[in-house]
């Protein structure tokens, strides 16, 4: 494809009519008619206009296709209900029933053996290469059947700074969106093991070469519309293949999603937003605010309405605690048999540090001002304030003594400008 297909602004959202035209451009190039086609969308934990897609995309393709079925990428996130799922489409159940009833939804189930398929394996070769010789094993790539069962798959979501793969969409609403656990966790541990203030914020890491290497396992045609979000307003939209918008998606987010700072922060409050309802979730107010806090300093994760650490994962996660990756990679035998995914999410939350003689110290203390017990937050080794002793006002304005205040934390990135290399810096360069 010659240039960029879409249409990117710094200075205002697009306007509907705009999203309308590129929409237009996108699908009447797609060779559609008379197929099964699939989208594939985020679940609510992620800001865009969903709505405004589905509507457009409906109106577009629904009187053209044979079937046309959403796929909800929840990778390993608990299913929706009905309604929720409608609700996240911008409609009611009865306007799923009556004017979109062309479009049927289904939630990705990662470890459920009859809805997945195996599309292949990554050698161990090929994994040496990608990963720089940080692994060599083995990895069998698995997807969602519906992938495989429709002639035509489009991935619509939106693009943002990422603590695994350096930044969201793209290929990843395949692997690990919809599909199965060894891909998913590998995926999740080799982003922990190079660590987060290096991977996020940045395009082509071993991750995403990860990614698109499984991708090209599917057979069918992948075309992608991503989004970059400014605020809840779309900033860009781009289409083409899956790699072709997401780069050109990415490169946006870059310049609107990063926020640089002149020094970093011994104290951040870190608010997460409704979309985040657990821990697993909740976990991004850390990760995209720990390259802007200084050594020893400390990350509050406020969320009164935060109870429980994962529906999915809870459990595990009170065996193993949080803990940086080198408590992990030291005692790697007590460890390697646990989900690898969850190991991840752990190290991610916990953030980088060491662990020597038997003493874990992470760089930067993490304390959950939520709706989990004092009691829970220290068996998982997680510090621990009372919500309710939390005032706004107390934090904010205040970036001038060392004290930053993010009221929506979790999506997009702050970073000390002049970070050391093991807070952020350039890794990989474009395949």
């Amino acid at each position: 494809m010659n240039g960029i297909q879409g249409l990117g602004r710094t200075d205002r959202p697009l306007t509907e009519q705009e999203v309308m035209a590129l929409c237009d451009e996108a699908m009447a190039g797609w060779s559609v008619d008379g197929r099964r086609v699939l989208v594939l969308v985020p679940d609510h934990t992620r800001t865009c206009p969903l709505p405004l897609m589905f509507r457009l995309v409906y109106e577009r393709l629904a009187p053209r296709v044979r079937e046309l079925n959403f796929l909800i990428a929840l990778g390993t996130h608990p299913p929706m209900a009905h309604e929720r799922i409608c609700a996240l489409m911008g409609i009611t159940p009865e306007a799923h029933r009556t004017r979109y009833s062309k479009a049927r939804f289904f939630n990705h189930e990662y470890k459920n053996p009859a809805v997945l398929s195996e599309v292949g394996r990554l050698t161990r070769e090929e994994i040496r290469a990608i990963t720089e010789g940080r692994f060599e094993l083995d990895v069998r790539i698995t997807v969602n059947r519906l992938v495989l069962e429709h002639d035509f798959v489009l991935i619509i979501g939106p693009v943002f700074p990422h603590e695994v793969v350096g930044f969201s969409g793209g290929n990843k609403y395949l692997f690990p969106g919809v599909s199965g656990q060894e891909i998913i966790d590998f995926f999740h541990w080799l982003g922990a093991v190079i660590t987060n203030p290096v991977i996020i914020g940045n395009k082509w890491t071993p991750v995403r070469r990860v990614v698109d290497r499984a991708a090209k396992l599917i057979p069918s045609p992948v075309r992608a519309l991503c989004m970059v979000v400014k605020g809840h307003d779309l900033a860009g939209l781009y289409y083409g293949t899956s790699e072709e918008a997401w780069s050109a998606a990415a490169d946006l987010s870059r310049q609107l999603h990063i926020l640089f700072y002149e020094r970093p922060f011994h104290t951040v409050l870190s608010c997460a937003p409704p979309m985040y309802d657990d821990l697993w979730t909740g976990g991004k107010c850390m990760y995209k605010l720990e390259p802007v806090v200084a050594d020893g300093g400390t990350v509050i994760i406020y969320a009164p309405h935060i109870r429980e650490v994962s529906e999915t994962h809870g459990r595990i996660i009170r065996e193993v605690g949080y803990h940086t990756l080198d408590y992990f990679l030291k005692q790697w035998e007590r460890f390697r048999h646990y989900p690898w995914g969850v190991l991840a999410h752990s190290t991610h939350v916990k953030g980088i540090g060491s662990y020597e003689n038997g003493v874990e110290t992470p760089r930067v203390q993490v304390v959950l001002a939520t709706g989990i017990s004092e009691d829970e937050c220290r068996r998982i080794n997680l510090g621990y304030r009372d919500p309710a002793s939390i005032r706004l006002a107390d934090f904010q304005n205040r970036e001038e003594e060392g004290i930053l205040c993010v009221p929506k934390a979790g999506e997009m990135l702050y970073r000390w400008k002049h970070a050391p290399p093991r807070l952020g810096g350039s890794i990989g360069t474009q395949p």
